[in-house]
């Protein structure tokens, strides 16, 4: 990418807030999850990343971060569209680390159509399987690990409550995340876990440049929003920590966004 996104890799400056916790985040290759991934390690957690196999340059770089803090890094490449996967991911994310109480729901799929009938029937499927099947999949496995102060954190984004008419499938995948994140809070509160969401609007990550937007759109990519420029990854990571940390433990249910003064909430 050019400008290469800024995740934090040189500025993010840890203090221990995470410190002994357990993490999994799916899409931790890059974007928000690399973000995440370096931001939890620097705040004193081990880190399970999952990531599709192609991405495996950009997994080394991200686990080799981690590891520089001196934290431990498990790297588990893998397709969430399958639920065996899924489940196999927990497990051996849980085996690695010793344990797991922090789960971000991150990774997705997002492809510009300017019409519905340009979806077939296979690409609606791919980005409902991974959007919104695999989150389901994730956290019915990991609740058996989690205990109480645990915390769940999916990634969802303004399109759920503003969507573009040209990601007509992304767009519901992420209203719906956002429903979950509020009924869920509610089911599992009673047993001390947190669920909360993060709603991005206009960052600059691959997911952008690899059929996401519009070429067009690309030009002023974030333009539009009162702060007239995208965001880097790097500025979410923070957001990402304190939905994590026993500090927040009054918050659950919330979906924090970051949009550059644009969108809701």
């Amino acid at each position: 990418m050019d400008p290469v996104p800024d995740h934090g890799e040189k500025s993010y400056q840890g203090s221990g807030r995470l410190k002994g916790r357990k993490a999994l985040i799916t899409g931790g290759d890059s974007g928000m999850g690399r973000a995440a991934a370096i931001a939890y390690a620097r705040e004193g957690a081990d880190v399970a990343i999952n990531y599709l196999p192609d991405e495996e340059p950009d997994a080394k770089e991200v686990i080799a971060l981690i590891k520089a803090e001196g934290r431990k890094a498990i790297a588990i490449p893998g397709d969430l569209r399958e639920e065996a996967f899924c489940q196999r991911l927990v497990s051996e994310a849980v085996k690695g680390l010793g344990g797991l109480d922090i789960l971000v729901s991150n990774a997705a799929r997002q492809q510009t159509h300017p019409s519905i009938l340009d979806i077939s029937t296979e690409q609606f499927d791919w980005t409902i399987k991974t959007n919104i099947y695999a989150p389901f999949w994730l956290i019915k496995t990991a609740l058996s690990h989690l205990q109480p102060g645990s915390a769940i954190i999916a990634t969802t984004s303004v399109q759920a409550q503003d969507p573009s008419a040209d990601l007509y499938d992304y767009a519901q995948t992420k209203a719906a995340t956002t429903s979950f994140v509020r009924s869920l809070a509610k089911q599992l509160a009673p047993k001390g876990i947190r669920v909360n969401g993060v709603a991005p609007g206009p960052i600059w990550t691959p997911l952008q440049v690899s059929g996401g937007a519009t070429q067009e759109k690309l030009k002023n990519f974030g333009g539009d929003a009162p702060l007239g420029r995208p965001g880097q990854p790097a500025e979410l990571g923070s957001i990402y920590v304190q939905l994590a940390a026993a500090d927040a433990s009054y918050a659950t249910g919330q979906i924090y966004g970051a949009a550059g003064g644009g969108g809701q909430p």
